[in-house]
């Protein structure tokens, strides 16, 4: 067998890798187990074998046409080129030149090496592919090449049926170059990439093979079932790329065709092994569908098991999803798990979501459940049906319809599908909604009714309210949710209270009655929730008992004539009255009254009767006091302007009603006439009243209309409540009484309307009146209900009210003036606006003279005759003298040189250049002489004067007052600059360019001279601040020193608390006493002694106490001291030794010390040379104990002691070297480191050897020293014993001296007696010589005595008196308390230093240098002073931003005044023009009726024949429309505007009502009509016969009739909304067209005469025409009540347009009150800004006189404190 065959063979039988993986046991299945233990695997083949069409080549030698190639392996052969042709397969017989793809498919016949696929000629890329029909597992590629194998290949497999493609290996003889980038190796992983080499050599060049695994034996494989390994198996398309040639290189060198044919590829065979791809579900495969099956064949589709399907086995089976499809694995087979649906389903599908949330235990879901089931499992039942519990789950009956209502239940009628018990659930339960209940939920819930669906909670609760429900319970019925309400409640929810009751409460009841006010209100409904009566206009409150603010209600006699106003008859005349100010009411109205003699009369003009009734007539009067007696008779007479019309409301009056007569009696001031007289609205009327039998004078004042209650409808109605009403009213008799007694509510029935208060804004103070009457509160001297004029004897009519007039007694005719100017009526002479002066030029009245004014004036003051205004730069009370800066003598005249000149100082006034205060002429030397201004010197002023500086030589430049602080001497002229103003010689110790500051060493405040000297203790302050011991500086402003630590004061002279020690001029040192020993921290500021407590002592109290010793914590004792010889009883306070006095020693100081001799105490001290040698020994001592000392420390820790560290370490470094030395493996770095301390200890062994040569030395001399010493102490010991005999020698000789030698002391005895003499001789002189100085200091002395005696009583005296007067002062300088000052005018007592006080005080400055007084939350005088100042200032910006705003409202107030008058204006003209046009659509509507009338009874009447009865009807229909739709539809958006723009709402109002009742008699009328109507029956039946014969022309007539009705309904209507002035002339023709049809109507009416004589021939067939007639009836009937309806639709429509125009009304006048209360409330604001501005200003006036108060006391008590400061410092 040859080695391909073998080599074939060899890949069929794999090696024991193979073995691992499923698939290769599956090659010879087990038919006892098969699928049914685990995994399975089709058995493994040739995929070629029978898809030779699915194998194709993209080139093949022969395809077109026959070509030639060669070989070259042939060349010692004479053949070496064939030719090949592949258009038809191969043949052994008839075509082996066909070398078509196909032939590579192994087959073992004979000729399989006689047949190839070959390549074109030199065609290097070149590819071979199989597709598959389906997924194929791909173990392993073989392919024999019949020439040289391709130099670079690529084999590529498609797992997505050639979608995508990946590259399996990479063959190439040269993979760097061919394939660069790709890995050669070697394989690490099984689905590396890399490029192999050993398949691609040149040799052999026949027969090579290459050869591919998918899965490489080397490789280990943990998981042959992992996704990576099957996916890496899995094909369905296979590509092997040929991409390079080999040849051997005579194709670079020669490009023949010939040499290109041969070179090509050639392959024998080609075996792609593997088998079906099925995932481990299936050991067989069966041939796809339309694949022909042939022997050895691998087919695709496979044989599934393991309840999986599909081509691969990649899906399970139907119904059985319940588990995640998976590949079988080894012993697992993964089978596909069936779906559990309860036999309700036969399909399911899988889901992940459900499968996961099953802990992977499950995931079919069942699709289409029957039986009503569902769920996944179908376990449950559909919405709807509930589970039976008794019935099996597989059962199909399982699951029963729910019984539930609808409506009631949730979700439609859902009930519990299954038992649940824990969730409360039972199969088949309802669920009802909330307010349901019931086992079908088919019922509402207590308290709830009308069950229904789109409910959501099923019921509505019933909606009772329980104040109003008898039982206080929610209960209803269920049905119609009808509550059962109280007795008052009404209503379903029994909500509401019953007409004319409110306030639904839990009363028994139920509700409240009304209670409307009578008057108040319109009737006793009222609102149900607050109470609220329906007020009549302008009333308010709950009741209606209220006037609306900005209305009142009138008095009965509001209607009031003023008789002074009255037409005046003769001898009557009018008195006006001034009002009084004693705050008494005026007894008279108006502005006075008029005065009626005996037969005079009085005409009263009435225009104005508000309402057509009648009035009883009141009269006011005032008769004289001194004619006690009735006014026998006053006739009155009513003269109306015509006769009365019998239909009119005073119709029944006679003229006898019209003439009356009344007796006013003398002790009353009214009276009413004794019968009432009838007034009618809109007419004009005079009352005449004339005077008969009178004895006295008379004063009337007004006549009234009192409107009859008896005529009023409320009183007179009939019905029971008016009855009570007038039963009331007559039971108080307020008819009979004054207005002013009238109760309140009998007020409001009468009143007939509420007008606006209309209070004149700058009259009134208020734009409310009294809702009494409706009188306005005036400003001063204004009158009238309004306050709209000034009052009698005042003028000026404005917001601060009227001003007197104040006429001049002497020189006006009355004190009445004009009340618009104030002009006085003057008498002859007098002049002015009260006639109180003279005329011009003239004064003194009322004795007026001519002013005297030397011709410079005119005029002069009317009292005093000063001249007024003096021309020609005069001035004076007579113009007689220069003004200021002229000069010259007026009173000469005014020719040349005597007028008055301006001063040349230096130039005249209003130059620029004017200096003088004035000037004069020298009369002498006629030089004109300048009063210079302060400031100003020279003959000119044109100099500064000293003090002053500046340049007034210049234009504009003038002398300013040098800048100096005013410390310098103005009177001299070098004290500062007079250009510039420096301070050149400053005064009172200050410096600086202006004297601003004091000197250094002083402080003070410069600006008032109050600079001192700085009083600093020099042992307290800094040294580098003081130059001499009473030289130091200080902070300028306050004085204060700069001190030493812990030293404090002003002038550092005291030591901070608890510190002492001042005197060491380096600061205090704190006391440090004991804290607990000491009773407090302090001590003596000198000494530094604390104070201690019991048993303590010492400075700092921690020793035992005075004369004490030891241990105070342990025991104290007694100093036991000789007191002979102590210094001090206080011993040392440690040791107990006391303080002995010089020459003393020992503990108790009771021996003499060393260096004295003699017996204690007596201790004398020994020779001076005693000292110096002690001195000496003392010194030899000291040296040889510190020697002593050293030989001790030598001795206890010899001589190396010092150095014995020094050796310890050199021992630890020969240590260490010695460790390094011994080591075996000793390192170089442990050699470098043992040379390292072998060098160290080289040099410290020579440093120490260094040390102790040199101790060694030092100790040496050390002991020559002490040898030395010895020797020397040895040889004092000796001269000190020599010392001790010479002394002894010395006195032994002293004392034989002494004693031996008498003549020497002889010597000096005589030497002093002669001395002695003579100063006795001296001393005898000077007492007994005179003059001598003895006897000089005698006589002084006697002199000095007798002055003594001569002035000891006058001394006395005085010092008496001057200790007298130091103790008062003393006392007043204890008396003078500046804290009481400092807090008075600065706010704090300030008895500290200044920088410690918040206020501030005397002397204190701040951190700028000002003086500080006052601040932040101190109430001195100044920060009172200061807080006025800064109010005041902020009240004047108020005051000025408030007249700002105040002018600002008067020009808005103003401007909408005027808008105001404007719209008052239009909207007059608009009512005017709207009223003339509703008369005339009155009058047109009338003229209608009376033509419809007239149509009717024509109609109705007998004779009326056919054509007459068509002519009618043709006229009516002629008859148009005055205006089209769109035209009234405009006329009606004009009128609407025009409503809203009226304000006159009480005449609309008025003109509404009218029209409501007019349409309510209209409604009347259309009854009557009705009735009238059905009387038409019987005269029906008198023209039967006519009906007969006018058939067929009355249903035309009729017919017209109705479309002429309806027109005329709508024109009704279209005039109604079109009442306006456009329609006039539309109105016009209609009228014209009616007043044609009145005359054709005439013409009808001479014609029915005629037809009644054919209607009385009729009268036998009448009984023929009944039942036409009652047709007739019918028909009739109908159209009247469809015309009733029609009216009654225009009175509804009529009274709603009514009603909103009402509305509209009302908000316009809203919208007015709310602007006329906006401006009411501006004014009222301006008032109390004016009030507060003159309280500011009358504040601030008094708070600027207090300050100046204030500020002369502050003056006075600085000028006291300056003295005492002055005295005190002479004190010093």
């Amino acid at each position: 067998m040859s080695f391909p065959v073998l080599l074939f063979m060899n890949l069929i039988h794999p090696p024991l890798y193979f073995q691992a993986l499923a698939y290769a046991t599956a090659q010879d299945p087990s038919h006892a187990h098969g699928c049914t233990h685990g995994s399975c695997y089709p058995a493994t083949g040739d995929l070629l074998v029978g898809r030779e069409k699915s194998l194709k080549a993209s080139s093949t030698c022969g395809s077109r046409r026959k070509e030639p190639y060669c070989i070259v392996s042939h060349l010692q052969d004479e053949k070496k080129c064939f030719q090949c042709d592949s258009r038809r397969p191969y043949d052994t017989l008839y075509n082996s030149i066909s070398h078509r793809i196909e032939n590579v498919i192994t087959t073992f016949k004979p000729h399989r090496r006689k047949s190839w696929w070959q390549s074109e000629n030199g065609k290097p890329d070149v590819f071979i592919q199989l597709d598959l029909e389906a997924e194929f597992h791909f173990t392993h590629l073989i392919m024999i090449f019949k020439t040289f194998r391709p130099a670079a290949m690529v084999i590529e497999r498609s797992a997505d049926f050639g979608r995508n493609w990946q590259v399996y290996r990479y063959f190439a003889y040269d993979c760097a170059s061919v394939f660069p980038g790709i890995s050669t190796g070697p394989l690490r992983k099984v689905d590396d990439i890399i490029c192999e080499s050993r398949y691609s050599d040149i040799e052999p060049s026949t027969e090579g093979e290459v050869i591919y695994r998918v899965l490489d034996p080397a490789i280990r494989i943990e998981d042959p079932y992992s996704p990576n390994i099957q996916n890496q198996l899995k094909i369905t398309n296979l590509r092997v790329n040929f991409t390079k040639l080999h040849t051997l290189g005579d194709n670079l060198l020669d490009s023949r065709q010939e040499i290109k044919e041969k070179y090509y590829y050639a392959m024998y065979e080609l075996v792609v092994r593997g088998n079906c791809f099925c995932y481990g579900h299936a050991s067989e495969c069966a041939p796809i569908d339309g694949i022909v099956d042939e022997e050895g064949m691998v087919h695709g589709r496979c044989v599934c098991k393991h309840s999986t399907r599909g081509l691969n086995c990649e899906l399970c089976d139907h119904f059985y999803n319940d588990m995640p499809w998976r590949p079988a694995e080894g012993r697992n087979t993964n089978a596909c798990k069936k779906c559990n649906c309860n036999s309700h389903s036969s399909e399911c599908h899988f889901d992940m979501a459900v499968y996961l949330a099953t802990g992977n235990t499950s995931g079919g879901v069942c699709d289409d459940c029957l039986h009503n089931t569902m769920g996944r499992n179908c376990e449950m039942c559909k919405p709807f049906y509930y589970q039976d519990p008794s019935r099996d789950i597989r059962d199909p009956g399982v699951c029963t319809a729910c019984d539930c209502d609808p409506d009631g239940s949730l979700n439609g009628g859902i009930c519990d599908g299954h038992d649940e018990p824990s969730l409360g659930m039972i199969a088949g339960q309802c669920r009802c909604k909330d307010h349901v209940e019931g086992p079908r939920c088919d019922k509402c819930k207590l308290g709830f009714f009308g069950l229904s669906a789109e409910n959501p909670r099923g019921c509505q609760p019933c909606q009772c309210d329980h104040r109003g429900t008898v039982s206080e319970s929610p209960r209803c019925d269920p049905v119609s949710g009808d509550c059962f309400c109280k007795r008052l409640v009404t209503g379903r929810s029994c909500d509401q209270c019953l007409p004319e009751h409110w306030a639904l409460s839990h009363d028994l009841n139920g509700c409240r009655d009304c209670d409307c006010d009578v008057g108040g209100a319109t009737d006793n409904h009222c609102s149900m929730e607050n109470g609220q009566c329906r007020c009549r206009s302008h009333m308010t409150g709950r009741q209606c008992t209220q006037v609306e603010s900005g209305s009142f209600f009138m008095f009965l006699d509001y209607y009031t004539y003023e008789a002074e106003l009255a037409v005046l008859g003769q001898e009557s005349s009018a008195s006006p009255k001034n009002r009084t100010g004693s705050g008494r009411p005026s007894t008279w109205t108006g502005t006075g009254f008029a005065k009626v003699p005996e037969g005079s009369s009085l005409e009263f003009f009435i225009t104005n009767v508000p309402y057509s009734m009648e009035y009883d007539l009141l009269i006011r009067y005032e008769t004289q006091v001194s004619m006690p007696r009735d006014w026998q008779e006053v006739r009155v007479t009513i003269v109306r302007p015509g006769p009365i019309p019998t239909s009119s409301p005073c119709g029944n009056t006679i003229p006898a009603d019209d003439l009356l007569t009344v007796s006013l009696p003398a002790g009353s001031r009214f009276a009413v006439l004794p019968q009432p007289v009838c007034l009618e609205r809109g007419v004009s009327y005079t009352i005449h009243t004339k005077t008969q039998q009178i004895l006295f004078f008379c004063s009337f004042y007004v006549i009234s209309l009192l409107p009859r209650y008896s005529s009023l409808e409320m009183f007179i109605a009939g019905d029971p409540t008016s009855i009570a009403r007038k039963q009331s009213y007559e039971r108080y008799r307020c008819h009979e009484g004054l207005v002013v007694k009238v109760f309140r509510s009998v007020h409001l029935i009468t009143s007939l309307f509420f007008p606006a208060c209309q209070c004149d804004p700058q009259g009134s103070v208020s734009s409310v009146c009294d809702i009494r009457g409706g009188q306005c509160r005036c400003r001063p001297n204004i009158i009238g209900r309004r306050c709209d004029k000034c009052g009698p004897g005042t003028y000026g009519f404005g917001p601060a009210g009227c001003k007197a007039c104040e006429c001049s007694l002497e020189g006006a005719v009355t004190r009445f003036c004009d009340q618009q100017t104030g002009q006085c009526p003057c008498r002859h002479g007098a002049y002015g606006q009260r006639c109180d002066g003279c005329h011009a030029g003239h004064w003194g009245f009322p004795n007026c003279k001519p002013c005297v004014c030397n011709g410079h004036a005119e005029e002069c003051h009317q009292r005093t005759g000063a001249c007024v205004n003096c021309r020609d730069n005069t001035g004076g009370d007579k113009c007689d003298r220069c003004a200021n800066g002229f000069y010259g003598n007026p009173v000469l005249g005014t020719g040349s040189g005597n007028q008055c000149r301006p001063c040349p100082c230096p130039d005249g006034p209003n130059s620029g250049r004017h200096f003088a205060a004035s000037c004069y002429q020298d009369t002498r030397n006629r030089q004109v002489v300048c009063n210079c201004n302060q400031g100003y010197t020279g003959p000119r002023c044109d100099q500064c004067a000293p003090g002053y500086f500046g340049n007034p030589s210049q234009p504009g430049g003038q002398c300013q007052p040098c800048r100096c602080s005013n410390n310098i001497d103005k009177s001299d002229a070098e004290a500062c600059d007079r250009r510039t103003g420096e301070c050149k010689k400053c005064l009172y110790n200050t410096e600086g360019p202006e004297c601003g500051v004091c000197k250094s060493g002083y402080y003070g405040e410069a600006s008032r001279r109050n600079c001192r000297k700085c009083t600093c203790n020099f042992l307290g302050t800094e040294r580098n601040q003081c130059t001499a011991r009473d030289d130091c500086v200080c902070q300028r402003s306050t004085g204060q020193c700069q001190c030493l630590p812990n030293t404090i004061g002003l002038t550092c002279d005291h030591c901070k608390p608890n510190s002492w020690n001042l005197a060491s001029g380096r600061g205090c040192e704190a006391c440090g006493c004991d804290p607990n020993n000491a009773v407090n921290p302090t001590c003596n500021e000198f000494t530094g002694k604390c104070q201690c407590r019991r048993g303590f002592g010492g400075k700092t109290c921690t020793d035992c106490q005075e004369n004490y010793w030891g241990d105070p914590r342990v025991q104290c004792r007694a100093c036991d001291c000789d007191p002979r010889g102590i210094e001090t009883s206080q011993c040392d306070q440690k040791t107990g030794h006391c303080v002995c006095q010089q020459g003393v020693s020992g503990v108790r100081c009771d021996q003499c010390a060393r260096g004295f001799s003699g017996q204690f105490p007596n201790c004398q001290p020994c020779h001076q040379c005693f000292g110096d040698w002690d001195r000496v020994v003392q010194d030899l001592a000291v040296r040889t104990k510190s020697l002593s000392d050293r030989a001790l420390e030598i001795q206890t820790t010899g001589l190396t002691g010092a150095y014995e560290k020094a050796f310890r370490d050199l021992e630890d470094k020969l240590a260490l070297a010695q460790g390094i030395v011994n080591a075996r493996n000793t390192t170089a770095e442990g050699v470098a480191v043992l040379m390292e301390l072998i060098e160290d200890l080289r040099s410290q062994i020579g440093e120490t050897t260094d040390i102790l040569n040199h101790l060694e030395g030092d100790l040496t001399s050390v002991q020559n020293s002490n040898v030395d010493a010895s020797n020397e102490l040895s040889a004092l010991e000796r001269e000190a014993k020599e010392l001790n005999l010479t002394s002894d020698q010395l006195h032994r000789q002293l004392d034989i001296l002494k004693n031996s030698n008498f003549l020497g002391a002889y010597d000096s005895i005589r030497i002093s007696y002669n001395k002695s003499r003579d100063a006795e001789k001296r001393a005898n002189q000077s007492t007994t010589t005179t003059p001598s100085t003895v006897s000089q200091s005698a006589d002084t002395r006697r002199k000095t005595e007798r002055l003594i005696l001569a002035k000891k009583d006058e001394f006395n005296r005085k010092n008496a008196a001057n200790k007298r007067a130091l103790g008062d002062l003393s006392a007043k300088a204890q008396t003078l308390d500046m804290k009481k000052i400092n807090e008075k005018v600065c706010g704090a007592p300030n008895n500290g230093p200044c920088a410690d006080s918040p206020c501030g005080g005397a002397g204190c400055r701040d951190d700028e240098g000002n003086r500080h007084c006052g601040g932040l939350n101190c109430n001195g005088a100044v920060a009172i002073a200061n807080t006025a100042l800064e109010r005041s200032k902020h009240a004047e910006k108020q005051l000025n931003k408030a007249m700002g705003e105040v002018e600002e409202l008067f020009h808005k107030v103003a401007n909408a005044k005027t808008k105001a008058e404007e719209a008052k204006d239009k909207a007059q003209a608009a009512l005017e023009k709207a009223t003339n046009t509703k008369n005339k659509v009155e009058r047109s509507n009338n003229d209608l009726r009376d033509l419809i009338k007239q149509i009717r009874d024509f109609l109705m009447q007998e004779g009326a024949d056919p054509d007459s009865i068509e002519t009618v009807a043709n006229r009516v229909l002629e008859l148009s429309i005055p205006a089209s739709p769109q035209q009234i539809k405009h006329l009606a958006e004009e009128i609407k505007d025009r409503v809203q723009s009226l304000s006159n709402v009480d005449a609309i109002l008025k003109q509404t009502q009218d029209d409501v009742r007019k349409a309510e008699q209209l409604l009347k009328e259309a009854k009557k009509a009705r009735n009238r109507a059905e009387q038409v029956k019987s005269t029906a039946e008198t023209v039967k016969q006519a009906l007969e014969d006018a058939k067929t022309a009355q249903a035309a007539a009729e017919k017209a009739i109705q479309r002429a009705r309806a027109n005329i309904g709508k024109t009704e209507d279209r005039l109604a909304q079109s009442e306006t002035s456009s329609s006039e002339h539309d109105l016009n023709d209609a009228m014209d067209r009616l007043g044609r049809l009145g005359r054709e109507i005439h013409a009808l009416k001479l014609k029915r005469a005629n037809n009644s004589v054919a209607a009385a021939r009729a009268e036998e067939t009448a009984t023929m025409a009944r039942d036409k007639a009652t047709e007739a009836k019918q028909i009739l009937d109908g159209e009247l009540t469809d015309k009733y309806h029609t009216v009654q639709e225009l009175v509804d429509r009529k009274a709603k347009t009514v009603q909103e125009a009402k509305k509209k009304a009302e908000r316009l006048r809203n919208e007015a009150k709310d602007l006329l209360k906006d401006a009411q409330n501006k004014l009222l604001r301006l008032a109390e800004l004016e009030k507060g501005y003159e309280e500011n200003q009358k504040t601030l006036e008094g708070k600027a006189r207090q300050l100046d108060g204030l500020e002369d006391k502050m003056k006075a008590i600085l000028n006291d404190i300056n003295k005492q400061i002055q005295i005190y410092n002479t004190c010093q």
